[in-house]
């Protein structure tokens, strides 16, 4: 089966197509990084615009990358939520009107699903089960999952996501949006040590995670080290590699009691946080030490795609799971979804 995945649940347009027998045969991104800059933040509205202009000539792309016709195509999958309501309509009006125009099936696809999923598409794959770590700008928790459609929540950040710390810190110290990469970047030239930041609920006893406080904590620093004059290059280089190294402690260190609660010897990491160097060296050394097996998304697919909503999207097919409808779902609960 061929299947059309369409992504537009925020501020990334991804089409891919997938196919069940030879796997992903192609994948075009347009990310609106450059328009929500100048505005410090995602604006719904012209988000929402951007999708209505991106997701054809994408899909026009993709078809041409595959060598593919449209009436190749026996399913289109598109995610119907979490998402923002407007942008996540343009992608369902798409899919669903292409369905009808083709008289092809649609499937709903759940965003967070996709990104769980989106380690499958990695050579190697990882084999279920599995202790799945999500963490991007909206969303950090610790899922067991057993299939597709099997998830069991084991713990999730109380307050800000990771991601979200990232951009808000990075934020307090003037590096721009979207500042959790740049944050990342500036990192890697400062001293972890010079400053010592906070690691909540790291003890807590429970899986649950909490980066609001790490948050305040950077706030507290810049406050004070403004207070002796303005913050120069490697000042503001040494609170990022402090607050970077919070950061992965708490979510390696969670990760790991993951995996020994439930007993599972492969950890998925999913969402872009994923894509950050310094956690990735981190999971890969402990897993090395400790003989477990971690799997990563391919870089190009650790944010917001259509690769991995097409992929989500075909398992789910297999079973007429999911059927897709011009409904949307802002507010969608993972534990809602049926197993496969």
């Amino acid at each position: 089966m061929l299947v059309l995945g369409i992504e537009s649940s925020c501020d990334e347009t991804g089409v891919a197509l997938y196919d069940t027998e030879h796997g992903l045969l192609a994948h075009q991104l347009h990310t609106q990084i450059a328009m929500h800059s100048e505005y410090g933040g995602v604006v719904p509205e012209l988000a929402s615009r951007d999708h209505i202009r991106r997701v054809l000539p994408l899909t026009t792309a993709c078809l041409a990358q595959a060598q593919r016709e449209l009436a190749d195509i026996d399913a289109i999958a598109y995610t119907a939520g979490p998402g923002l309501s407007g942008a996540l309509l343009v992608g369902a009006s798409v899919a669903n009107a292409m369905a009808v125009a083709l008289n092809k099936p649609t499937i709903a696809v759940h965003h967070l699903e996709g990104h769980l999923l989106s380690p499958c598409l990695a050579d190697p794959a990882p084999q279920f089960p599995f202790v799945a770590l999500l963490v991007s700008g909206g969303h950090t928790q610790l899922m067991a999952v057993h299939g597709v459609g099997h998830y069991e929540l084991l713990g999730e950040t109380v307050d800000d996501a990771a991601g979200e710390a990232f951009d808000k810190s990075a934020k307090l110290l003037g590096l721009g949006y979207p500042g959790g990469p740049a944050l990342s970047k500036l990192a890697d030239t400062g001293d972890a040590k010079r400053f010592t930041l906070p690691r909540p609920m790291l003890h807590s006893g429970t899986l649950d995670m909490s980066f609001s406080g790490l948050k305040t904590a950077v706030l507290n620093l810049v406050t004070q080290q403004s207070q002796a004059g303005e913050i120069d290059d490697t000042t503001r280089a040494d609170i990022c590699a402090a607050f970077q190294e919070a950061i992965v402690e708490v979510l390696l260190k969670k990760s790991l009691a993951a995996l020994k609660q439930t007993g599972m010897k492969r950890l998925v990491i999913a969402g872009g946080v994923g894509a950050n160097r310094q956690l990735r060296a981190a999971l890969d050394d402990a897993a090395q030490k400790r003989k477990l097996e971690v799997f990563y998304p391919p870089m190009a697919l650790c944010t917001d795609n259509g690769a991995m909503i097409a992929y989500a999207g075909a398992q789910r097919l297999k079973h007429q799971q999911n059927a897709g409808s011009f409904a949307v779902q802002p507010r969608w609960d993972l534990a809602s979804l049926d197993k496969v």
